[in-house]
Formats: structure tokens, C-alpha cells, sequence
């Protein structure tokens, strides 16, 4: 159990409703799995996506736990036999989607079954998907009205203090324990740069990996295609997924990816949420994602296995340009927008952050941190040029002016411009009003974007957008402390990633590379079309092929071998070992 994990399992088995914002990779599945099985009774889990609930109920089963899912893509004999499998209060947890949770028939049959527990698992959809695009999720507490006294889990692991309110306001009747853990995953290299060359630069990362599993998301149906062009004309087994692909055309790319090795899926943001696939090696974003959030959700699922993984942000004006038109032509009301407009500002100011990429994502996030050394800026630093003089302009203006109005206010003060506003409001009668003249507009974007990026100010997300001083840009402001910016805010290259010593066994010899590929053959025909890691994963075939086992016992101490996998597997790896050992 990782310490993460103690206190939300802890909370979960004395009764406590939970809200648990934990890292990707941390188990928070066995946040609500554990309880089910040590405490017996039905678990109902509530899912945004078929193919996530798939692959749980399959690596439950393959563990002996008594899963199912109850969803549109079972034919009506396989739901039939759910319904009958709960009713005699068989299972140990169910998988439902919203839409059909909230279902009048779903509810007689909870009601009946009594589940103790409901788990909200990916809980940011809530928000991002209940405001318009699934209101199923905000329908959710109907469920809880009809089972007085069942407990309530939600996960999820990207949510910041705007999302984190609005996952309590809408899921708790009553405020519950809220667990944020760190956000941090020091296994990946961070890196963002401008689309120079987009191919190229594709190409470059995935030749690196050469072998080995990774996901590039685009930004549109078309864009997939072209990037598996790319790709499969560079030799590289590339498949894609998107929304408008039949459904078993998308099925196929998906089981084809977490079956085999080497398989790169270029996909919209319709791939992955939930997908468990340990050893995906690369991430690459080919269009600038929507979000801080979506670009944590979406990295986090290369390195699943801790071991090294790389990550790559191509981004441009015609990325900024398309998602604010998105924002502003979108269905939402002006509160929403105004969240949207100062989450996507928080992103941009990511890309052209000047100093370590990690500080400035954990800032947003509200946690501390050193400079990382394992992110492209770290490695290769931009030029800085002393920007203590125009930051203290910046935020000389931002108090002056009540530390409640957005860039664009300021910067037009800066600038000295006579709008109707500054003019009504007597900005234009501030000390401030035009001492900015050397900089024009764009550039003073980005000053303020590098000011947020470091932490010296502070973006109202819920509220109207406005700019407040944090504690360390008065301390800039007063002048005791320097500011250093970008001279150019293009950032360097992204480096080669350092490799670690347990990232591949090739160090131990050709003989050990060839028993790993053995192992994984059989990995391959042992999971009989199901996730080749629902057998074991590739941390734990490593293990094997390090200490090469000779029993029962001396497997039982490798990593991910219990005692279901013992009985069910071991016999199998075994073979494979004893044969290669004999060829010498």
C-alpha cells in the first residue's frame, strides 16, 4: 500500500464520506476496490467510459473478485446475467456510467441490492462534463436520496481549488474528508515548444522510443490522421482513435495498444481517460491541450510504471486563437467562460514560463517546489534577461488599481491608453497611467503570463479574472527581491531524457533481452486477447528476467506475483525460465 493511499482507505473503512484528489499512477481504484472486497457488500462505481470499465472489471476478475459493469456495449443476455448476479448478491462492485445510474430501473434495482459504498471515479467530469455535455453527473445525488446513509468516494487526479469546489458543492450533501495528495510525477521529463516543425519534431521523440508505447493527442479528427501518416511512413506501428470512427474500428485500436508492444495511438482527448497501460514510454501533445488540468490528465498516463517517460507540448498563436474562440462561442454562461478564459491564460503562461516548467505547474496547483532538473528549461535554460523594472510597473498598477481588474485593464494603463473605462474609473490620474510605453501590448502579456508563471501573481480562476499581488510580488514590487524573464519566450528544445539504470534490462546482456521477449510472448498468449498486463506487467517480467526464478516461493517474492497470479501463472513463467536457462 502506498502512503497516499493509507489515510482515504482509513477514512473509507470508518464510515467517512471522501473527496481524494490523488496523483495519476498512486492506485486510487483500490481506494474503493480494497474496502469492497475487505468488507464485503456491493460497491457501485460511477464511470465516464465504457472501455475504462472493461478493463477494471477485467483486471478484477483475473484477481477473483466478483466485478461487473452494467453498460450499453453488453448484449442484453450478458446484462441479464448482471442483474441476476446482483440480485443475489453475488458481486462485489458494479461499474455503471452516470446516464444509466439515473436510470428509474437502476435505482429500483439499488435499492434492492443496497450498496453500501458509491465511488465516483475520474470525478472532474463532474465539472467539466456535467455544466453541459453529460448533465448526468450533476443528477448523481438522486442516487444518494434513495439510499439514506451510503457513503459517497470521489477521485480523481487533476482538480484545482475551482474544480475541488465545485466536485463538493455538487456530489456532498456535507462537507466530507478532501485528501489532496502531491501532484507531483518526478518520473516524467516536461517539455514544451513551438510548433517549428511539427513532423519533425514528432518524429525526433518518437525515434527515441523506437519499440516502445506512446500517445500523441491532437487536436482534431483530422489532425489524428495526418500524424499517423507521419508516423507509419517513418516505420512506426501508429493507429488512430477519434469519435467519429466506428465503434469497433475504436475498440480494435484500443485493445491493439494495451495488447501489444510498440503500438503509438494518435488520438483526440475521446482516448484514455482511465486507461492503465503501465508502460507507456512517450506523451506528446501535437495541438496545445485545453487546459492545465487536461495536460496533467493527459501526460499522467505515460510512466504509470514509475519508470522514466518523456513528454512533449507543441504549441502556437493558432492554438490560443482557436480554444479562446471555442470558450467564447461555446453554450456556457458568462461565469463558466470566465473560468475557462483564466484556466487556458494559466496554460499559456505554463508554455512561456521562463524558469522550471514542474515549479510552475505545482504552483498552479498550490504546491510548493525547487526547480526539478528534469523538465526542458532545467536542462536547457532560456536566455533571461532583468525584468525587475517592468514587474515592478506591472504591479505597481495592479495595486494601484485594487488589485481586482484583468490584463487587459492594465496593460491599457500601462501603456497610458484613454479608454472610456480607465477614463471613467480615473485611472488615467494614476502614477502608474502610462509609465509602460517601451513595451507594447504583446509584450506585456507575456510579462504578466512569466509574473503568474513564477508565482508573483495571482489569477482570480473562479471569480472575474482579475490579478492579485501574491506574497512574493510585493516583496518584487518593493523592491527586494529581482525578477529575470524570457528574452525570447521560445523555449528550448526539449532534451534527450535520462535513462535509468531499471528502465530496461539490456544492460544485463543479449541473454536477458532475449528471455524479457520470451516472457512477454507468453505475457501475449496467456492474456488471450485481454490487456497483455492484466497477466503481470512489464515491472514485473523485468524482475523476472533479473533474478530468473526456480519456484513457487522465489516467485512469490517478485513484484505483482500474489497468490491468485501464483496459481493461475506461475507454472507457465516458470517453463519459459527453466528453457532459457537450459539454452544457455
Amino acid at each position: 500500500m502506498r502512503p497516499v493511499q493509507a489515510p482515504v482507505l482509513a477514512a473509507v473503512l470508518a464510515g467517512r464520506n471522501v473527496l481524494a484528489v490523488l496523483p495519476t499512477g498512486c492506485g486510487k481504484s483500490l481506494c474503493y476496490q480494497l474496502p469492497a472486497v475487505h468488507k464485503g457488500g456491493l460497491v457501485v462505481v460511477v464511470s465516464p467510459l465504457i472501455a475504462l470499465m472493461r478493463e477494471q472489471v477485467a483486471n478484477l476478475r483475473a484477481m477473483g473478485v466478483p466485478a461487473a459493469s452494467l453498460t450499453s456495449a453488453n448484449d442484453g443476455a450478458e446484462n441479464r446475467r448482471v442483474i441476476d448476479a446482483l440480485r443475489r448478491g453475488e458481486l462485489r462492485l458494479l461499474y455503471v456510467a452516470p446516464e444509466r445510474l439515473v436510470r428509474a430501473d437502476t435505482l429500483d434495482l439499488l435499492s434492492a441490492a443496497r450498496p453500501w459504498l458509491l465511488a465516483v471515479d475520474e470525478a472532474h467530469c463532474v465539472v467539466e462534463w456535467g455544466h453541459d455535455f453529460r448533465p448526468e453527473y450533476r443528477e448523481i445525488p438522486r442516487l444518494t436520496a434513495r439510499l439514506p446513509g451510503i457513503q459517497t468516494i470521489a477521485l480523481t487526479a487533476t482538480a484545482d481549488a475551482a474544480t475541488r469546489a465545485d466536485i463538493l458543492a455538487h456530489l456532498f450533501p456535507t462537507l466530507p474528508e478532501v485528501f489532496v495528495a502531491g501532484f507531483d510525477r518526478p518520473n516524467l521529463f516536461l517539455a514544451m515548444a513551438p510548433k517549428n516543425n511539427a513532423r519533425r519534431q514528432i518524429l525526433d521523440l518518437a525515434l527515441r522510443h523506437r519499440g516502445e508505447s506512446g500517445i500523441v493527442y491532437c487536436s482534431s479528427r483530422a489532425r489524428t490522421g495526418q500524424v499517423v501518416g507521419w508516423l507509419a511512413g517513418a516505420g512506426f506501428e501508429a493507429v488512430p482513435y477519434h469519435a467519429g470512427m466506428e465503434k469497433a474500428d475504436r475498440n480494435a485500436a484500443q485493445d491493439r495498444f494495451l495488447r501489444e508492444d510498440g503500438v503509438i495511438v494518435c488520438a483526440t482527448v475521446a482516448f484514455g481517460m482511465g486507461i492503465d497501460k503501465p508502460d507507456v514510454r512517450f506523451v506528446v501533445h501535437a495541438d496545445m491541450p485545453k487546459t492545465i488540468e487536461s495536460y496533467w490528465q493527459e501526460i499522467g498516463r505515460a510512466g504509470r510504471d514509475g519508470e522514466p517517460a518523456d513528454t512533449l507540448t507543441l504549441y502556437g498563436l493558432d492554438d490560443m486563437v482557436l480554444r479562446r474562440r471555442q470558450i467564447d462561442e461555446s453554450q456556457s454562461d458568462d461565469s463558466r467562460k470566465r473560468v475557462e478564459r483564466q484556466r487556458l491564460n494559466a496554460l499559456v503562461a505554463l508554455c512561456e514560463s521562463p524558469r522550471c516548467r514542474r515549479q510552475a505547474l505545482l504552483a498552479y496547483f498550490g504546491e510548493a517546489s525547487e526547480p526539478c532538473g528534469h523538465c526542458d528549461l532545467c536542462r536547457d535554460p532560456p536566455r533571461r534577461v532583468d525584468g525587475t523594472l517592468a514587474a515592478r510597473k506591472a504591479l505597481s498598477a495592479m495595486a494601484r488599481t485594487g488589485e481586482r481588474f484583468g490584463a487587459e485593464h492594465l496593460i491599457a494603463v500601462l501603456r497610458g491608453e484613454r479608454t472610456k473605462r480607465i477614463v471613467d474609473l480615473a485611472h488615467d490620474r494614476l502614477s502608474t497611467f502610462g509609465v509602460g510605453t517601451e513595451h507594447n501590448a504583446t509584450q506585456w502579456r507575456s510579462i504578466l503570463r512569466q509574473l503568474a508563471a513564477a508565482g508573483h501573481i495571482a489569477p482570480d480562476i473562479a471569480g472575474f479574472g482579475g490579478l492579485s499581488l501574491a506574497e512574493t510580488g510585493r516583496a518584487l514590487m518593493r523592491g527586494a527581491i529581482a525578477f529575470e524573464m524570457r528574452e525570447d519566450t521560445a523555449p528550448a528544445a526539449p532534451s534527450a531524457r535520462r535513462k535509468a539504470k531499471s528502465e530496461t534490462p539490456a544492460a544485463t546482456g543479449s541473454g536477458h533481452e532475449r528471455l524479457l521477449a520470451a516472457l512477454k510472448a507468453k505475457r501475449r498468449e496467456l492474456a488471450a486477447g485481454a490487456p497483455a498486463y492484466t497477466v503481470f506487467s512489464d515491472r514485473t517480467l523485468i524482475e523476472m528476467t533479473e533474478q530468473a526464478p526456480a519456484s513457487h516461493t522465489q516467485m512469490r517474492a517478485i513484484h505483482g506475483v500474489g497468490e491468485v497470479k501464483l496459481a493461475r501463472f506461475a507454472d507457465f513463467f516458470l517453463a519459459v525460465i527453466d528453457e532459457w536457462r537450459a539454452q544457455g
